[in-house]
C-alpha cells in the first residue's frame, strides 16, 4: 500500500482509480466514459475509483448530507464533490466531473437567453 500511495504521489500512477486498471475480458462490454452518470452514481464512483483518501472521504460525507437532506441538498454537495475531485485524472475522472457539472449547470439561466 505505501508503494502505491508513494507512485501516486510521485506522479506514476495515472490516478484512475483501481476499476479501470484492468482490461476487460472477451466476453464483458467495454466501459462507456462518455455517458454521463447520474448524480448520486457519479458521487459512488469517486467514491470506489479515485485513488485520493481525502477526496473519497468528501464523496462519502456528500452521500451521508444527501440521504439526510434529500434532495434540497443534491446540488450543493454535488458542487462539493466537483472542487475536491479537481486533481483527479483519467478518462473516469473526466465522466464524473463532466457528468457533474452538467447536472450543476442545468436549471441555471443563460445569460443570453433567445426569446
Amino acid at each position: 500500500m505505501v508503494a502505491a500511495m508513494g507512485a501516486s504521489l510521485n506522479g506514476s500512477d495515472d490516478g484512475r482509480g483501481d476499476d479501470d486498471a484492468a482490461e476487460p475480458a472477451s466476453d464483458v462490454v467495454e466501459k462507456d466514459y462518455h455517458r454521463d452518470l447520474g448524480v448520486i452514481e457519479a458521487i459512488t464512483v469517486v467514491t470506489h475509483s479515485c485513488p485520493n483518501g481525502g477526496v473519497t472521504s468528501a464523496a462519502k460525507q456528500a452521500l451521508e448530507a444527501i440521504k439526510a437532506g434529500g434532495s434540497e441538498t443534491l446540488k450543493q454537495q454535488a458542487y462539493f464533490v466537483l472542487i475536491a475531485i479537481k486533481g483527479w485524472r483519467g478518462e473516469r475522472a473526466r465522466q464524473v466531473h463532466r457528468s457533474l457539472s452538467r447536472y450543476i449547470d442545468q436549471g441555471t439561466p443563460d445569460k443570453n437567453p433567445s426569446d
